[in-house]
């Protein structure tokens, strides 16, 4: 299934139990698709949402509301039903807003090109913790709700943990000169995986983020875009040679291409609500939807994946306090310089959420 947006996209997102899905575009456009198994998909929603591009989407609020950010500096907060404005943001970064993500039922987290991460509550209407981390922009965000960390990764070359209890940064890797694009919780918390601008993929053993325990080269030298966690030992890849592949981390170390989704970069990836379908958007102005049993079920080369020592018990690292591992249970390079702004208007900020 493809829908043509007909201009570059940078982010999408699905509802999280309609069939619908959520697309923010180069020129600033929010879409907003209906979909079905045996019918073309319908545009139900076109908003111009940013005078810059729309570099992240997140549905919120049970998925009432979507969330974009762009490098114009705004979040805006667009009710899906009617495309109007619920609440807008204007100063929410100095430096372009390059990433969202969902954290709590109230909670949201954003990433900037200066390199700060900020969490929104949406019943105070304002930022309840900011994280001045990264020297250079947040290439990706992951939450692990059960110790309440976020984990970010930037493009200066270093992975953080930020703990939301303590309102506290907990920890910083060491700078690596491979720069981490996108990053996954894998192993029930045990391990933690970042795709990088080399093809590279770091693993970390959860409390030992100094530094990687071990690498998997298998996708070099393409740059690993984006990351999408099928279960706890596999993922699926997104690479700027536009493979979507997948990718056993442990025990197997085994990648598998399983689609193409063209000769351009592969920017992102989500799952909808069923996990039926499995988004992709590229440089190619299209969005496409993948039925996730027929990519696993396709045949594909399996090719081994070379690595350096394993290391779980990383006996020579120093441990990172108040780590423990929780419960079991980027693209191309877009840096906007954006406008230096304050946070004056914050507390407009879902005002009528």
């Amino acid at each position: 299934m493809e829908i043509n947006l007909k201009n570059i996209a940078f982010d999408l997102d699905f509802h999280p139990s309609n069939q619908l899905v959520a697309a923010g575009l180069i020129t600033g456009n929010l879409f907003l698709y209906r979909y079905a198994e045996d019918s073309e998909p319908q545009r139900v929603l076109k908003v111009h949402a940013h005078s810059e591009s729309c570099r992240a989407v997140r549905f919120i609020n049970e998925g009432r509301v979507i969330l974009t950010g762009s490098p114009d500096c705004s979040i805006l907060a667009t009710d899906i039903e009617t495309g109007s404005p619920v609440a807008r943001l204007e100063n929410s970064h100095e430096k372009a807003v390059n990433r969202l993500v969902n954290l709590t039922e109230t909670t949201i987290a954003s990433g900037g090109d200066e390199g700060c991460i900020k969490v929104w509550d949406t019943r105070q209407q304002s930022c309840c913790n900011s994280f001045q981390i990264h020297e250079d922009y947040i290439t990706d965000m992951t939450f692990e709700p059960d110790s309440m960390k976020l984990l970010g990764t930037s493009g200066d070359g270093t992975l953080s943990v930020s703990n939301l209890r303590s309102n506290k940064v907990q920890t910083q890797s060491e700078f690596s000169e491979d720069e981490p694009l996108s990053i996954v919780i894998m192993k029930n918390g045990r391990k933690v995986i970042c795709g990088t601008e080399s093809g590279t993929m770091l693993l970390y053993s959860w409390g030992f983020f100094k530094d990687c325990s071990d690498r998997f080269t298998a996708l070099t030298p393409n740059p690993v875009n984006a990351l999408l966690k099928l279960d706890e030992e596999r993922v699926i890849a997104g690479t700027e040679n536009g493979l979507i592949s997948l990718v056993g981390i442990l025990p197997n170390r085994v990648i598998q291409p399983i689609a193409e989704h063209s000769e351009y970069p592969v920017e992102r990836l989500a799952f909808s609500h069923d996990r039926k379908f499995l988004g992709s958007i590229s440089h190619d102005s299209i969005l496409k939807m993948w039925d996730i049993d027929s990519l696993l079920q396709g045949s594909g080369k399996k090719v081994e994946g070379k690595s350096g020592s394993d290391s779980d018990d990383d006996d020579d690292m120093d441990m990172d306090t108040d780590n423990a591992p929780p419960k079991s249970s980027k693209g191309t390079k877009r840096k906007n310089n954006g406008r230096a702004q304050g946070l004056d208007t914050t507390s407009d900020f879902f005002a009528d959420l």
